[in-house]
């Protein structure tokens, strides 16, 4: 009897697509507990050598870990006073964008009016229906929901900090105990890659941010916008979320130009300044600083991201790319995966070996 068994396609087909369903399912459903343990074990790799320096001095190790954990809280905390005080600020010119946006919205309605010959009336009629179907739409309990996770992740993140930190060697021996001992070499290589690719990763981030709230600022206070560099440095920190965050960044300066100004060419102005900078920060900074690290393509960054978002909505879209090349560095190591990493990569082949795929060629 032979006992060798071969799956059939169709039928290893099947089992792929189910095991992708129950992954994606699974990472749906248990988001509350997932998120917090990843951006904890991001955060723990880069505050790894922080850690292992202090041991090093001789402090004891429950307190450097401590130290560490103090030090990501501190940063943690200066990001939300910019966050609080961008809302504050916002707050306190709220009524005046209220006004002017009344004001251009009727100069607006008028102006189609006379162009479309449309009487006002009608389009009144439209907008107050659209925002009935807005308003109906607009999901209150799913804005809690929302918010009460992000809490919720705030507070779990020093405490499973703490523990990732403590229970390292644990964990690492844990790893290494799940493969053959003709593994360990591959597995080792791994993590070290996995630690460098994230450690990297955070660093260049966070030198991307430097600079682009730098230039920011530069370009607003060269305009004469309020609230320049507040505004340039919170364009900074929202900009860390892939794609979407460069949009949000250009509009909260134009809303400020267009409240604050009484030409409506600062708004415009801004715009070109920041898509100038956007322009800059993709070509330039992100490929050097950031992208150069994970090695992760843009089109295979893009859906990464979108999946995030749908997955895991904001939080989703930041983890995204650092998981995304994990899983690249251990496609990397696994035989039959190494199609998939190369996919993943950044490295395009100068020419297509499937001569058919290129008949110009085939004639010459």
């Amino acid at each position: 009897m032979d006992a060798s068994f071969k799956i059939p396609f169709y039928a290893r087909i099947a089992l792929i697509l189910i095991s992708i369903l129950a992954f994606v399912f699974t990472m749906k459903v248990g988001q509350h507990i997932i998120i917090p343990i990843l951006y904890a074990a991001l955060i723990a790799i880069l505050l790894n050598p922080l850690v292992n320096y202090l041991i090093s001095k001789k402090v004891n190790k429950i307190v450097s870990i401590s130290i560490a954990v103090l030090f990501a809280i501190c940063v943690v905390l200066g990001i939300l006073y910019l966050v609080s005080s961008q809302i504050s600020m916002f707050s306190e010119t709220y009524p005046k964008l209220l006004e002017k946006f009344n004001l251009t919205s009727i100069q607006l309605v008028q102006w189609i009016a006379q162009k479309f010959s449309i009487s006002e009336f009608k389009i009144h009629e439209w907008i107050n229906e659209m925002e009935s179907k807005a308003i109906n739409n607009f999901a209150i309990g799913e804005m809690l929901s929302e918010a009460t996770r992000v809490m919720v992740i705030i507070a779990l993140l020093p405490v499973y900090l703490f523990m990732m930190l403590y229970y390292k060697p644990l964990l690492l021996e844990f790893i290494r105990k799940l493969f053959r001992t003709e593994y360990h070499i591959a597995v080792a290589e791994v993590l070290e890659n996995t630690r460098k690719i994230i450690q990297s990763y955070l660093v260049g981030l966070f030198f991307e941010m430097i600079i682009i709230a730098v230039l920011n600022s530069s370009g607003l206070l060269l305009l004469g916008i309020d609230y320049a560099v507040i505004l340039g440095i919170t364009g900074a920190i929202v900009n860390v979320i892939p794609y979407i965050g460069g949009i949000i960044a250009i509009a909260l300066p134009m809303i400020i130009a267009f409240v604050t100004k009484d030409s409506l060419s600062y708004p415009f102005l801004v715009f070109f300044v920041y898509i100038f900078i956007q322009f800059v920060d993709n070509h330039y900074i992100i490929p050097r600083i950031v992208a150069s690290r994970v090695k992760i393509n843009a089109l295979i960054s893009v859906i990464v991201v979108l999946i995030g978002s749908a997955l895991w909505g904001v939080p989703g879209m930041f983890l995204s790319i650092p998981l995304t090349a994990i899983i690249k560095v251990i496609f990397d190591h696994i035989e039959p995966l190494k199609p998939w990493g190369f996919l993943l990569g950044n490295i395009v082949p100068t020419a297509s070996r499937f001569s058919f795929l290129n008949p110009i060629n085939k004639k010459n």
